[in-house]
Order: C-alpha cells, then structure tokens, then sequence
C-alpha cells in the first residue's frame, strides 16, 4: 500500500473510531454528512482531474503509486472522503462541546469581500491554482450569504474552521513536504506556509465551508437542525398555551 493511502487511513482512523461517541454520536449525522461529501467531492474531484491533467499540479509515483484513474491516484480520490469526513466530525464535536452564538453580519457585507476575491482572481488569472481557489472562496461566501447566512455568523462554524487548520497542517505539510503532492511553479503565487503553498489554505476553506454547508443544508430539512443547540425557543400551541424547546442553531 502506498503512502498516500497510509495517511489517508491515518486521517479518517481516529474519527471514524469515535464517531460513535456517546454524545457527538456522529454516525446518526451520516444521513446529511455523507451526501454533502459526495456533491462537494464530486465538484473538487472535478476540479482536481482538470488541474492534472494540464500540469498544474501532479503526484510522485514514489509515493502515491503509479495508478491513475482520471488523471488521479487512489489516495488522492480517497482524500475526498477521508478529509472532509474527518473535519465535518470535528464541527459535530464543536456542536456537541461549545455553547452557540451569532454575530449578524449584513449579507452585502459578505457579497463584497466575494466581489473583492473575485477581482483578485481576475488580476491573477495566469496562474490558474491562485486564480481558482480565490475564486472557490468567493463562490461560497456568495452560496452562504444567500442561502444560509447564520452559517456565517456562527462560532460553531469559525472554531469548526480554526480547529480543521490543525490537521490540515500535519498532513498537508506531510503531502508538500515529502512530496506526494507537487505544484507547478507557474499555477501559483510561490509564498508558502512551511512546505505548503498558501493557496492551499483557501482550498481547504472553501472545500469544507461547502461540505459544511450542504450538510447543514440537508440535516436541517431532515429535522437536524433542532438537535444539540444550545439555546431554547418557544411555541405557542393552539389555545394559548406556551412550550418551550431546543432552537435551531442552522
């Protein structure tokens, strides 16, 4: 077995063991988890295929195998599964460990600083991971903004993020720093984090904001929404009488 797919067994391993921890109890959040990382897997696996087939990017055989199926090894096509399995079971363990809050923040406010990211990718356009991933960033602040602002309003949803950079350092570092994975010179800016390229940070971002966004999507229909809040709401029943119960956090 390769590398690559070691430490794709590595970064699932320990979430997939707790996600049946009696309080996060992830695996009951599979109904909304796993369809939000086949749609959003599908969209970057997508993107992925496109970015090696042109040379924008590719994979040392040394390490990732010489197989390839569409342009990808299988540890790369199993990073989709593995990686935003494993973060999206981090912001269920946010949900389930820290209390709630939101910070309104006016929605033209969030559709300007997508309109400033789009325009810096197009002042950097020739190189096309710069360019793309400035423009993923911005494709999802605008999805949010208009379809479920308190995402972004969250602090569930900013911690889920701060906590994912921590494994996100470890392993991606691992994947540039070996290399398993390789950049072209010319798709990207050149400043790095360490041995990872800084457009990777806003890979990262927007790849699990849309894997958490569809999975809030989906739960929330499914009556999701209402689990593990942390603050209360109440209804009025027919006749007047008052009940109280958990609220949505969405």
């Amino acid at each position: 077995m390769t590398l690559y797919l070691w430490l794709n067994v590595l970064i699932i391993l320990f979430p997939l063991l707790l996600s049946f921890d009696r309080r996060v109890a992830f695996y009951r959040s599979w109904p909304s988890v796993l369809p939000a990382i086949a749609v959003v897997g599908i969209l970057y696996i997508a993107w992925d295929v496109y970015m090696s087939a042109n040379g924008h990017w590719g994979f040392n055989p040394r390490y990732s195998g010489r197989v390839r199926i569409l342009h990808l090894p299988l540890g790369e096509l199993l990073f989709f599964l593995t990686a935003p399995y494993s973060c999206l079971f981090i912001y269920e363990v946010v949900r389930a460990y820290f209390k709630e809050a939101h910070v309104r923040v006016p929605r033209a406010l969030w559709l300007a600083v997508a309109g400033a990211l789009a325009t810096a990718a197009v002042v950097f356009r020739s190189q096309v991971y710069t360019f793309s991933v400035l423009l993923s960033v911005a494709l999802f602040l605008s999805l949010a903004a208009l379809l479920r602002r308190d995402i972004l309003g969250s602090r569930h949803f900013w911690l889920f993020m701060a906590l994912s950079y921590i494994p996100f350092l470890l392993f991606n570092g691992l994947l540039t720093g070996i290399p398993i994975v390789v950049y072209s010179s010319e798709a990207i800016w050149g400043a790095r984090l360490y041995t990872i390229p800084v457009e990777d940070t806003l890979y990262s971002f927007s790849l699990l904001g849309f894997g958490a966004l569809v999975h809030r999507m989906i739960a929330d229909r499914r009556g999701g929404g209402r689990r593990k809040s942390g603050h209360r709401s109440t209804q009025r029943r027919p006749g007047g009488r008052v009940i109280s119960g958990e609220g949505a956090d969405g």
